[in-house]
């Protein structure tokens, strides 16, 4: 029977057999379907473990793409861009799948035993693209950059919990008011990557210590990377010659592009044909749980959405669990209108469930005093794979409520620079962060650029200062809590389920690592990937 099973496993990596038939004849073999799965689990990272094959050319297929978009890390915002990063730029550190850090430019770091003062050694002999060599210096003043209130930065939420940071021969110094162990995982933050100078003169130049330099810059179109020879990690990154990303907003394009063979890989893959793109010989669907979440966001400052009986009556007439079943087709789990999962460290798991109910919503709408004008919602196809149907549902479940939500569709390009974190309620998504430290400082404390519900409440920043200085995980956890929950009941985020990543994969492709942090394997399938017929 070992022989069989794996002889089965062999023909599912060779796309002659999809999972469900192999777990439907190992159950026949008497084997469970967890079992079955685990196999077929370890089976994928024994392949991921393969020698990488140098050469070729790999092409990803990607939603979240616009003609604005721009190569300037401080502001990315979706998917495309953060693809391009990955090629061009590294950061100090990284988050493995694991959710430990990875140093990438620091060799090593260290901390004060009250984790306020921390030091990065940084590597020597790593050449930007221009030939210049990195340093320390360069380090301080990328960091200097996105801590600047004019740098829009998305990680300026996070810059500002430090002090002081200096130069110490090879080293980078960072200084904190308040010690946070959490720190090297918030400088994990995919925004610092690490420029010439900081990227101070052209932060949208491209020019990184990355595995891939920039050929071709076609924003909502298409980029193009060629391998950097000297790239200082060569035998883990950057396998292929060259790289292209496609945009390809249109969830049926992509998956076209991706079954014809005129990509190697696409993400968000609509969870309605999932299913049955799987079961296609050449490719494999992918789907791993993490901390993603698709949601509606309120700015709790503007009119009526100021109002808190107004966003209770909205999150009580979301049907969650029509939603996820739905849109999902169980790719993910029921939200609870907070940004923090059981994927986080420190989760509290006795947080009340919010459940749908026609009649609380009816009775927050009616204290809400609301004057019944259309409540506007703005959705694009963009904003996540199903928004626009999950936006009727929620019409419909308002609807029944007597709540007039109005639905207006916008278009793909330019809903992340025009629509997202200005129009005052739309459809968006998070990908989620390590850490529940980096969730909140990247998207609620009060000064944070990227505070796309408005949210500001000195209370609630002084509990997350509390809890990066706290060393009693107990005591932290349940500071984690309050917050969460005052966010849940009185926030601006409508949160009605986590979604997994879903990802479409060649059967071509080779070193495949499943990863929680993010789609298209943390969106660096495209640098640690290969092409086995290259």
């Amino acid at each position: 029977m070992d022989d069989q099973l794996k002889h089965m496993t062999g023909q599912v990596a060779k796309g002659t057999m999809t999972r469900r038939e192999f777990v439907g004849r190992a159950a026949a073999l008497g084997v469970t379907a967890a079992v079955a799965n685990s196999m077929l689990a370890n089976h994928a990272q024994a392949a991921a473990h393969e020698a990488p094959i140098r050469g070729g050319t790999l092409k990803i297929g990607s939603s979240g793409g616009e003609s604005t978009n721009t190569l300037d890390p401080a502001l990315t915002a979706s998917e495309v861009p953060l693809n391009n990063l990955r090629h061009l730029y590294e950061s100090l550190v990284e988050v493995d799948p694991n959710g430990e850090i990875e140093n990438r430019m620091a060799e090593s770091y260290e901390a004060s035993a009250d984790a306020k003062t921390w030091a990065f050694k940084i590597r020597k002999g790593i050449q930007f693209h221009n030939g210049k060599e990195m340093t320390p210096e360069d380090v301080l003043k990328t960091m200097q950059r996105h801590s600047d209130e004019n740098s829009q930065s998305g990680a300026l939420g996070i810059m500002r919990g430090i002090e002081n940071m200096k130069v110490d021969g090879d080293n980078f110094i960072v200084e904190l008011g308040v010690g946070n162990a959490d720190l090297p995982y918030l400088l994990a933050d995919y925004h610092l990557m690490i420029q010439p100078d900081g990227g101070m003169d052209n932060p949208g130049a491209g020019i990184g210590t990355g595995p891939y330099t920039l050929e071709v810059d076609e924003p909502g179109v298409r980029h193009g990377f060629k391998r950097n020879e000297n790239y200082w990690d060569a035998d883990n990154r950057g396998h292929t010659d060259y790289n292209e990303v496609l945009v390809l907003n249109d969830a049926t394009a992509r998956t076209a592009a991706l079954q014809s063979g005129q990509v190697n890989m696409i993400n968000r893959v609509d969870p309605k044909v999932a299913a049955l793109l799987d079961r296609a010989p050449n490719l494999t669907v992918k789907s791993v749980a993490g901390r993603g979440h698709y949601v509606f966001i309120a700015h709790v400052d503007t009119a009526p959405f100021d109002n808190n009986d107004l966003r209770l009556a909205l999150k009580y007439a979301i049907n969650r669990e029509e939603m996820v079943d739905k849109i999902l087709r169980g790719y993910g789990t029921i939200g609870n209108d907070m940004p923090i999962n059981g994927s986080y460290p420190l989760f509290d798991e006795s947080i009340p469930q919010r459940e749908h109910s026609i009649e609380k919503a009816k009775e927050h709408y009616a204290a809400s005093g609301h004057d019944g004008s259309p409540i506007i919602l703005r959705v694009a196809d963009g904003a996540f794979p199903g928004a626009v149907d999950a936006a009727s549902l929620f019409q419909e479940s308002a609807k029944a409520a007597g709540i007039p939500l109005e639905i207006k569709r916008e278009p793909n390009d330019g809903y992340w620079s025009e629509v997202w974190n200005k129009q005052p309620f739309c459809a968006s998504y998070w990908g989620g962060r390590p850490v529940q430290d980096q969730m909140y400082s990247t998207a609620y404390l009060s000064t944070a650029d990227w505070n796309d519900t408005r949210w500001k409440r000195p209370e609630f920043d002084e509990m997350l200062l509390s809890a990066r200085a706290e060393l009693d995980e107990a005591k932290r956890k349940e500071t984690y809590s309050k917050m969460g929950q005052m966010i849940r009941d009185e926030g601006g985020l409508i949160l009605p389920m986590f979604n997994d990543f879903v990802d479409g994969v060649a059967n071509n492709v080779g070193g495949w690592v499943e990863d929680p942090n993010a789609e298209l394997s943390n969106n660096k399938a495209g640098i640690k990937c290969w092409v086995k017929d290259a």
